[in-house]
Parts: C-alpha cells; structure tokens; sequence
C-alpha cells in the first residue's frame, strides 16, 4: 500500500506549500496551515467533444428578474429584493449569533418548496426551535445529510425552488480523501452546489462558520465562487444584529439588514435611528448625532467620547464600533489645526448601539464630540453634524446629502452642519422642509467646532 502524500493548505487564501511554515507568505495570516492529503485527480478526468457554442450578447433575450421573496423585508432588502433563482448565497456568522434562526424562519415564509440539508442538527432539535419560534415550518422538508453525493440526489428529486446547507463545513464530497471541513472539501463541495443551483435554476443558501478573526472559515476562492455574501454581527451583550452585504451580484453590496433578537426569533426594525437614539441623553457632554449612511438606508447615530487626563507614560486610545487607524488621525487633526493638548490624554471613542461605521462621513461628528468632552461642553440641541475631515482640517462634502437630512428631520432634528460642497445638493430639497430647518454650512473644522456647543 502506498504512502498517502501530503500538503499544507493556508484555510485563509489557500495558498499550498509541501512542509509545513508559521506565517502565510500570500495573506501574511499565523498558524494558518493545515495538512491535506494530496488528491489524484483520477475521479475528475472527462472526455471533451472539442465541441463549443458561443452567442453574441446583442442577440440574446434578457427575461424580468423574478426573485424569490422569503417574506422577510430586511433580508430581502440585503439581498436586492429577495433571492435570486440559480445563486448562491453564503451568509457567516459568530456562532450562536442567529445565522440558523435567520434561514429557518425565511424558510417558513417562503411560498415554493424549500429544501432545509443540516448536518450539525436533527430533526427533532430542528423541530423544537421551531415549536420555540412559533413558526409554521409544515411544508418545509428537511434532510439530515452530510454526503454530498446524497444531497445532490435529493435535490435532483425534490426540485425545491431554496435550498438550505447548515453548513458547508459539515459537507464532505466521497470522492475526496480529505475530511469534511478542509479547504479541498469546502471548495469542492461549494463548487458542485454551485453548479447544481444553475443546473436546477433553484437558490442555494450555504452558512458558513467564521475563524477567530471574524472572517468566514475557509479559502477565499469560496467568496469567489458564491454569488452572494452576507454576514451576521451583533455584540452578544446586545439584543441588535445587522445583516451586512459585503458581496452581491444582485444588488447593491454596501446593504445591511437589522434585527432584534427577542426569545420568539428575530425581529424586523423598522425605524434603527429611533431605537439607536432611543436612550441618548442630550444633556452631558461627549455625546454627538450624525447621520450614516449604509447602503441605501440612512442611519442617525450616537457618537460618544470620553476624554481623561493620562497619569501615565503611553495615554490610551480606543475606539469601539470605529476605525482605531482614522480615530488616530483625527486626532491628530484636532492637535495640529485646532491646538488641541490631547497627546496626554486618554481618548475613549464608542459608536452606541453596537454598530460599525467605517463611513468618513461621521468624521467631524467624532471631532465634535472628542472636543466635547474635552472641554465639558454640551452639544446643541437637536442637532446634527455631518462631514468628512482632512488632513489640512478642511470640510469635506459627503454623498447622498438629502436622504440624511430627511432622516434627520424625520426624527426631528433641526440644526444639522454640513460641508460648504453640498450647497448644491441642499438647493434640490423640498422648499417646505428648508424652512424647518436651520443649516449651517462650512468648510473649516474650527468654524464647525465653534457651531456645535452651547455658549
């Protein structure tokens, strides 16, 4: 009997290598390797006809997308109105965050026939979540199955319009020597649903786990092969969880969805900007609103500091829900064009409610609210403050001006600051809603500052 022959395989980009090496040289990720079994390619060998059919894209019939709705509005949102038929969805997760509570209950609400494939749960367990849910899962059909091979069949078979796979990593192709959940079974498995979802013009929906990091476990070739990829954060000490779009060939890729978990499943916020604002209090200092914009849906958030004097050599900086790299800017913005001392401060940044912003949108509204509690200042009230900082401590403009200053006005807010460039995106705004508000444009950062805080 022959020796078997090995390889180490990065489960971050799936870079190989025959001996085993601490840090990747492709990804530059640690103690990403893990060892394979070198496959024969035998089973994969196929004889071609040499034959080939091309067709000019001028001549070719374009059908009206008809999407699948799975009944949640947010989900579909994320998605770009619902499923597409003959994609793959993959949707990632922390574990325990509701990945499998999300496509359980979109299951129920989807009115074509839905395949549900797990390999981590019975039927019973899948059962009793959803008794638990209060849900009507009686025309879902659900398959324990971790063969591939056998899911194939029973797709073949069943023709469901979703199919549902929890998770890829439980899923292990026969062929292969290797066991479920490395990267050659992740990537093969992926690549066979894939094109059983064109050939069967049905959605798969994959759920993947994620690494320590965050990421989602396996190569990334795997986000190259799907068509869609969504992932599924929230901080377990908070009852939000946000569906974010970080690939879609459907739609539009900066979307996100948010829900609250509550003990009969997920639930659908209709209105994030009150909830998040829901329990602000105007009257302290370091504490600033300005509006965000993620994907299409503009958000109005709470930004909050807290300045302190350092008694020690190195002050401390740290950002929660906010780039710690762009928070070290601007605050060095703030020392160098507003003569700000905080080299020995300690500077605590937090984004309320758990959310991430990377938008530079919200960059004055950081200032604002760094100087705020530096100085023991209170913010105006009912106000909104909105622009990109640069490094000369000019205001930038921002994008999509006009929904921000509805949402602001929604909630009623009626001061907002904004940067001298969106002159000409204010004049398009509805004449009745200008009079409402007070606007106070600007292009430099002392003169917003100066703006922003009571007298």
């Amino acid at each position: 009997m022959s020796k078997k022959k090995t390889k180490y395989v990065c489960s971050n980009c799936g870079y190989e290598t025959i001996r085993w090496i601490g840090k990747c040289p492709e990804c530059d990720s640690w103690n990403s390797f893990t060892e394979e079994i070198i496959e024969t390619g035998k089973h994969r060998k196929e004889k071609h006809s040499g034959s080939y059919k091309t067709f000019k894209l001028s001549e070719t019939t374009v059908e009206s997308e008809m999407r699948i709705k799975s009944g949640i509005n947010e989900f579909d949102r994320v998605l770009g109105g619902g499923m597409m038929p003959g994609s793959v969805i993959l949707i990632g997760g922390d574990p325990g965050i509701g990945k499998s509570t999300l496509v359980l209950q979109a299951a129920s609400r989807i009115k074509g026939k839905v395949l549900y494939v797990t390999g981590e749960e019975s039927i019973n367990q899948i059962s009793q979540r959803a008794k638990r849910l209060k849900i009507n899962a009686g025309a879902l059909s659900v398959l324990t199955e971790t063969n591939l091979e056998n899911i194939l069949t029973a797709v073949e078979e069943e023709k469901p319009e979703v199919v549902i796979v929890d998770s890829i990593q439980t899923v292990y192709k026969p062929e292969l020597d290797n066991t479920a959940g490395t990267v050659t079974q992740i990537r093969e498995c992926a690549a066979d649903l894939m094109n059983a979802a064109k050939k069967q013009n049905c959605s798969v929906v994959l759920i993947g786990h994620v690494t320590k990091e965050g990421i989602i476990a396996g190569p990334k070739i795997l986000e190259h092969i799907v068509d869609t990829v969504l992932q599924f954060e929230g901080e377990k000490s908070h009852s939000y969880r946000i569906l974010r779009s970080q690939k879609n060939r459907f739609g539009n890729t900066n979307e996100i969805g948010i829900f609250e978990m509550l003990e009969t499943g997920l639930q659908e916020v209709k209105n994030p900007s009150e909830i998040f604002l829901n329990e602000r209090s105007s009257n302290i200092s370091g504490t600033v609103v300005t509006a965000s914009l993620e994907g299409s849906r503009p958000l109005l958030i709470e930004v909050q500091a807290l300045v302190t004097p350092s008694y020690y050599g190195n002050p401390q900086r740290v950002a929660t829900g906010f780039d710690y790299r762009r928070l070290a800017i601007l605050l060095a913005v703030l020392e160098k064009r507003a003569g700000l001392k905080l080299s020995s401060q300690n500077v605590f940044l937090n984004i309320a409610g758990g959310l991430r912003i990377d938008e530079p949108a919200i960059d004055l509204a950081v200032c604002a609210a760094i100087v705020s509690s530096f100085q023991n200042r209170i913010a105006k009230n009912g106000l909104v403050i909105i622009g990109e900082v640069g490094l000369g401590g000019e205001i930038r403009s921002v994008p999509h001006i006009d929904k921000r200053i509805n949402e602001a006005a929604k909630l009623g807010f009626g001061k907002i600051i904004l940067p001298s460039g969106n002159k000409k995106n204010f004049s398009s705004l509805n004449s009745g809603l200008k009079d409402k508000l007070e606007i106070i444009f600007t292009d430099d950062l002392n003169k917003a500052l100066q703006h922003s805080f009571e007298r």
